[in-house]
C-alpha cells in the first residue's frame, strides 16, 4: 500500500527535476504520462 503512495510522488519529483526547462504545463503533462504508465503496470 505504501508503494502506491510513494511511486507517484517519486515519479512526479523525477519528472519535475528532469524537465526543469519545461513550462509548468509541460511538466504536468509529463507527470500525467508517468502516472498513466504506473496505472498500466498495476493492472
Amino acid at each position: 500500500m505504501k508503494m502506491r503512495i510513494w511511486m507517484p510522488l517519486l515519479l512526479a519529483i523525477a519528472a519535475f527535476a528532469g524537465g526543469c526547462t519545461n513550462t509548468l504545463h509541460g511538466a504536468g503533462e509529463d507527470i500525467e504520462r508517468g502516472g498513466e504508465k504506473i496505472q498500466e503496470k498495476t493492472r
